[in-house]
């Protein structure tokens, strides 16, 4: 067993001296705290002008047998960014070797990574060198861990952004009273804030890191003096006393329980007796911190697009443009903090801090949702619209449920079962094709439906796009739409590419479907709330309606009506036919009408949600029509015939102030109008808010 090395080698492969002062801090704390081994020398695995590139082995295991080669790091230093180490990570090669000692590991590398040069061609050496270090680069840009955390947290972000504290201050029309008791609640919060900035200075064992920390506690000092203007600039008397209400003490005590070492989702508090440990409470500190800076700055931006540039009539304005403002740059720097703090962190201690990450922005919003509001909202819809209305929730399945096209997959289940007949010669198995015939027949059928439907569309677009809303007209356009679809599924079933599938493949394929995030949830939501007493219907293209019953069933979704086309069987087994049901624009529209008015023996609330050209005339039938995803079918024929597309936050904000000037409260959108947005989170905080998520 080699001895403990306990001073590092000079990284004379890098001249940059800076460089190797980090390098070197860094390995020491690989030594010192996880008492890595390395070699007489780190091993030097190659260089180029800009980066120095390194592999540091861990401990031999206790019987002297090797070292633990999968846990080896793999270290990238890039001088042109001044010293900041790109990447702490190993990579995919220690998987193919065995070999305890270093030098192995480099001709591994080598081989596998074209750094390996001869003396007589070091350009060869630098461009293999500069290839590793490019896929190395966007690899370490892809693993940032302050924007994985925050792209993990979009629903989240969502959920804030359209609780009924925020949609009200967004329109202007938040009750004053309600804004005061927000300021009062952020001064206890901010308070907490900077305190907590404060323990992470005292943590963090890097002095560039102590200047960022100290940096961001003084803005958060402003902050407050800048709440302290807003209190006197609204009559408030920033002097009064006011106490913490439960959200707001519950996310204080999270944060300065962090900030002491105290960490939730941590096996045990942390003992903060080493150098290394206290970093690393700096980093969970940063962690149970940076949410709160990023969604204000999200919520900022989202609401200053809004807000005209020459309205000052706006009461909020100085709050929007404080947090919508480039010099609001507290966010990119905590973030920034995070990451460089977490470079060093095992991937069990990365864990505590996306938990430490996902646990404030919950916080966050309870914080919004705690907001007292009085006043009448448009959010949630499940609150705000009256139950003696019956709920109607509509929805395609296609694309707008599901990741891929029901059509793709029973496609792929046929040439599946076709590949079982051909590798076990079964001849009692119903299908007599070769897989490689049907998927030159589905090759076939894709391709002519995309070509011909791009002609359908376009045959079907008006001369002179519309200025303003022609419903009669689209209608007309949709029947070139519908004639397509059944021309098309008729060829389908003339193929026979449907034939010899059976029910039991359907269903165990609908069981491993895979839905859009966030849209089981949402269902389950829906239906599982019995107060709310909604009527859930799925209106389908499908050529199968068992599929989409099967998906829905496996998540405990039995009730759900499901309207779609159904495939013949003989003895469980497809023939390839298909009991059209649902073919068309058309279809789907008179389908939705029939069930309104079987089901509707009163006043009602419909929503339907949806991504297509097919799903058009339900979208503008419904109370609400939301569009979901990017069609850029959809908006290309819909636009030419007046239709207007308006992200839901911002249709609700303009809604919002149409609410508070009226007593009415009718949700018909106007005509011609049709919402959209790009998650299911968003549909899901619209009409269920933060209680159901």
């Amino acid at each position: 067993m080699p001895p403990k090395l306990t001073s590092l080698p000079r990284l004379s492969c890098c001249p940059n001296t800076r460089i190797n002062r980090l390098a070197r801090r860094i390995l020491s704390q690989c030594l010192k705290y996880r008492r890595y081994y390395l070699g007489p020398n780190m091993c030097h695995l190659g260089h180029c002008r800009d980066v120095c590139i390194g592999l540091a082995i861990p401990p031999f295991d206790s019987v002297g047998l090797g070292s633990s080669t999968s846990n080896a790091v793999f270290i990238i230093i890039n001088k042109s960014n001044d010293g900041f180490i790109d990447l702490v990570k190993k990579p995919s090669f220690y998987a193919r070797s065995h070999s305890s000692d270093p030098r192995d590991h480099r001709q591994t590398f080598l081989a596998s990574s074209s750094l390996s040069s001869s003396p007589s061609s070091p350009s060869s050496a630098s461009s293999g060198a500069m290839r590793v270090v490019a896929a190395a680069a966007t690899e370490a840009e892809d693993e940032r861990v302050a924007r994985r955390f925050w792209n993990k947290c979009r629903r989240e972000s969502a959920v804030a952004m359209y609780t009924p504290f925020v949609v009200c201050l967004a329109s202007g029309t938040l009750e004053m009273e309600a804004f005061r008791n927000y300021l009062a609640q952020d001064v206890h919060f901010l308070t907490a804030f900077a305190q907590a900035y404060e323990l992470a200075e005292e943590c963090a064992d890097d002095d560039d890191a102590k200047v960022v920390i100290c940096e961001l506690r003084k803005a958060v000092v402003l902050e407050l003096k800048m709440h302290d203007s807003f209190m006197k600039e609204w009559g408030f008397d920033p002097e009064a006393e006011t106490t913490s209400n439960s959200a707001t003490k519950k996310y204080i005590d999270f944060l300065l329980a962090t900030a002491s070492g105290k960490v939730e989702g941590g096996k045990a508090p942390v003992k903060i007796a080493t150098p290394f440990e206290k970093t690393k409470v700096a980093a969970y500190t940063l962690g149970a911190m940076t949410p709160c800076m990023r969604l204000y700055a999200f919520l900022g931006k989202e609401l200053q697009a809004l807000v005209e540039p020459d309205d000052i009539s706006h009461p909020f304005r100085r709050w929007i443009d404080n947090y919508s403002s480039d010099d609001f740059e507290a966010s990119q720097k905590t973030e920034d903090l995070l990451d460089k703090l977490s470079v060093s962190l095992t991937g069990e201690e990365l864990g505590v801090i996306e938990k430490l990450y996902q646990q404030a922005m919950k916080l966050e919003i309870e914080f919004f949702s705690a907001q007292p509001i009085t006043q009448k909202t448009v959010v949630p819809l499940s609150r705000m619209h009256d139950h003696a209305q019956k709920l109607f929730i509509f929805s395609d399945f296609d694309l707008t449920c599901t990741v891929h096209d029901s059509s793709a997959i029973l496609a792929e289940v046929a040439i599946l079962i076709a590949q079982k007949v051909s590798h076990d010669n079964d001849n009692n198995l119903p299908s007599k094709r070769s897989s490689v015939d049907l998927r030159m027949i589905w090759d076939s059928l894709s391709k002519q439906y995309a070509e011909e439907y791009e002609q359908c569309l376009q045959s079907a677009l008006p001369s002179v796009k519309e200025e303003e809303f022609n419903y009669n007209g689209l209608c007309e356009a949709l029947v070139l739409v519908s004639d397509f679809e059944k021309r098309a599924n008729a060829r389908v079933v003339e193929s026979g590419v449907l034939k010899g599938i059976s029910l039991e493949d359907i269903k165990r394929a609908g069981e491993h479907l895979k839905l859009q995030d966030g849209c089981l949830g949402f269902f389950q939501n829906i239906v599982n709330n019995e107060k709310l007493g909604a009527n859930v219907h799925l209106l389908s293209y499908c050529w199968c309606g068992d599929l989409i019953r099967s998906s829905f069933s496996s998540g405990g979704l039995d009730t759900v009506n499901v309207h779609a086309n159904e495939l013949n069987y003989e003895d469980s087994i497809s023939t390839g036919t298909i009991v059209n049901m649902m073919e068309s624009p058309r279809d789907k529209f008179q389908a939705f009408e029939e069930i309104l008015k079987k089901k509707n023996d009163g006043s009602s609330l419909s929503v339907y949600i949806g991504d297509s050209v097919g799903d058009i005339l339900c979208l503008l039938q419904a109370d609400i029509g939301i569009v979901i995803g990017s069609s850029l079918s959809l908006r290309r024929l819909a636009s030419h015939f007046g239709v207007s597309f308006v992200p839901l936050f911002s249709g609700l904000v303009k809604r919002q102030k149409e609410f508070a000037a009226s007593d009415g409260t009718t949700w018909k959108a106007p005509s011609g109008v049709l919402y959209t947005v790009s998650t299911w989170a968003e549909i899901h905080a619209f009409i269920l808010g933060f209680e159901n998520h």
